[in-house]
């Protein structure tokens, strides 16, 4: 019997994703500042353990650890010639770890540099960019895309149109970087929960979502609430998926800490999937012990 395909996988019930790459990364002695990505290369038995780790737990699917693998990225390191072994190696070891019954997401995350005119990106650059990125993930054997923690409306679309450019027909998630303000929810460029679904439903992907940001638990089923509506305000049937962090960490030393507990963790994830959101997963803070308990309250 062949495997359910991801697109049709993510419409039937609970579908749960990973947690933190870069916690379980740091907890396992990754130098903060070093190139993250480049560990799939470096010392890739550490990022295969996490993938393994998070499977155990009860993720149907993982994501891989290219979040800063484009080009641009790359390049603060060292890198920048790396872009399509660094991504070919990441997928494979998702791939090794998800074995045949298990999926695998291709992550691409934004450059942490503006569009012109605020920045010096050039649209048809960071296209290109990003479709080499993407076409690494793809011959390391991705099932499908994540483009995530976008905080602007051009970066996120350039993204999106760098997959859909390579024309392999796998699904697209999208989500954007959102934090509370005082009347609603915005983006770190300003950018509020209907604005965003608008554009990402306008561009076609298979589920928009929101991850990452500066919220507690309440709050993000409060953001969980506004992307329900906002789907249900365009008429498309487009699924709505959640990462949170582990609630709003607290600064020690200059460093973020989390305390929520997994199970404080899952009992807000618990409150998403009763909003009618069955695609779950977890961002900063969030370890195997996280996604074990979600998989627990919502199975």
């Amino acid at each position: 019997m062949s495997r359910t395909d991801l697109r049709s996988r993510i419409k039937q019930d609970v579908f749960l994703l990973d947690g933190a790459m870069g916690t379980e990364l740091f907890a396992r002695g990754v130098e903060p500042g070093a190139c993250s990505d480049a560990i799939c290369i470096e010392s890739p038995e550490i990022v295969l353990d996490i993938h393994q780790a998070y499977f155990r737990a009860g993720s149907d699917a993982v994501i891989t650890n290219t979040f800063g693998a484009n080009r641009y990225t790359l390049a603060r390191h060292g890198y920048a010639e790396k872009v399509h072994e660094i991504c070919q190696a990441a997928a494979g070891l998702a791939r090794q770890a998800a074995g045949d019954e298990k999926y695998v997401l291709g992550d691409i995350g934004p450059t942490g540099d503006f569009l012109a005119p605020l920045g010096m990106l050039q649209p048809d650059d960071l296209r290109e960019a990003f479709a080499a990125q993407a076409r690494g993930l793809l011959d390391g054997g991705a099932d499908g895309f994540i483009i995530e923690t976008m905080t602007a409306l051009d970066e996120i679309e350039v993204a999106i149109e760098a997959v859909q450019s390579l024309d392999s027909g796998l699904p697209i998630l999208a989500s954007m970087s959102f934090d509370k303000t005082t009347a609603d929810y915005r983006t770190m460029m300003g950018v509020d929960v209907p604005s965003a679904v608008a554009k990402l439903v306008g561009l076609g992907v298979d589920a928009a979502g929101f991850n990452c940001g500066t919220a507690t638990l309440d709050e993000y089923v409060g953001l969980a609430k506004a992307y329900v509506a906002a789907v249900q305000a365009t008429g498309k049937d487009v699924i709505v998926f959640a990462e949170p962090n582990a609630g709003k960490p607290d600064l020690v030393d200059g460093q973020a800490v989390y305390n929520v507990t997994p199970e404080e963790f899952a009992a807000a994830e618990k409150e998403i999937l009763a909003l009618g959101i069955h695609v779950l997963g977890g961002c900063c803070g969030t370890a195997p012990a996280y996604i074990e308990a979600v998989a627990k309250a919502v199975r």
